[in-house]
């Protein structure tokens, strides 16, 4: 119950992990099927699955599966002096990665803003939208909203637990209130900020930011023109092309094949097993 009571710990901090578990077991190992080991986003563990090399790896794999979000099978021959374990059997692990809902902060609660909150919460995102005018920032208006909030854009995220899950995209009614979201957006840690806007708005507000003491590379943490190009007018398809690049953004530094070490080996269904594959280059 520890495991599972940690795991609800840290699902209620935003943080993520892993939970490893074996799966199979053939011949001897150090812990039969069933056993657990979970894995925090900070290398920290609860729990165990024998020690040596085997957590070691699958520590290495769990911090893969939680930056990735996808789930690893991730097989062992204990038949090598590594680690200590000269057991000779052989293990299957299954790492399933415990990676809270990804948020989403729309800035501005227009046309853009709306359409928005309704596809990026269809598409399995937290939705929080936010604007100054309380006319817009209301259930009503906007209601497929987890949250909405009636705030000054400069000041919103006092209010806002922002971390490395989160995305925030401004699209306010104009220029000035686009500068003070900008402002206040990148004083978080959110991993992506998109701006709703021509070229030539990027410009004027990215030298005002430059003007206002941002670093280059603060500055350049900015997407905008927001969204991928797929020729999109209306709101909806504005709103469509923001969501497609920001899940573009969630997958693209999903993690490579896993890496194998001289006690890993591919277990068959018969107990058996093979050396692994090189990975892919």
């Amino acid at each position: 119950m520890e495991i599972y009571e940690e795991i609800i710990r840290l699902k209620n901090e935003g943080r993520q992990c892993a939970l490893a578990t074996i799966v199979q077991c053939f011949g001897s190992s150090p812990q039969r099927e069933g056993a657990k080991m979970l894995v925090r986003d900070d290398g920290t563990t609860l729990g165990t699955l024998g020690g040596g090399c085997i957590e070691a790896e699958v520590k290495q794999a769990s911090m893969m599966a939680i930056k990735s979000g996808t789930p690893q099978t991730f097989p062992f021959q204990l038949n090598e002096k590594h680690g200590g374990l000269v057991c000779g059997g052989k293990i299957l692990v299954y790492i399933e990665p415990v990676v809270p809902e990804p948020c989403l902060v729309i800035l501005g609660a227009g046309h853009v803003g709306k359409a928005l909150s309704t596809v990026a919460r269809f598409s399995g995102f937290h939705v929080t939208v936010t604007d100054d005018r309380e006319e817009y920032a209301n259930r009503k208006n906007i209601p497929h909203a987890h949250d909405v909030i009636a705030e000054e854009f400069g000041t919103v995220f006092e209010r806002l637990s922002v971390g490395r899950n989160t995305y925030i995209v401004i699209a306010t009614r104009g220029h000035n209130h686009d500068l003070e979201a900008l402002k206040a957006a990148l004083g978080t840690e959110a991993c992506y900020i998109g701006l709703l806007g021509s070229r030539r708005k990027k410009a004027l507000l990215f030298r005002t930011l430059r003007d206002n003491g941002f670093a280059e590379e603060a500055v350049n943490r900015v997407i905008t023109p927001v969204g991928l190009s797929i020729g999109s007018v209306t709101p909806e398809e504005i709103a469509i092309s923001i969501t497609a690049q920001i899940i573009q953004q969630r997958r693209m530094n999903a993690a490579p094949g896993l890496s194998r070490s001289s006690c890993s080996r591919l277990v068959k269904e018969d107990g058996t097993s093979e050396a692994a594959p090189p990975p892919e280059r």
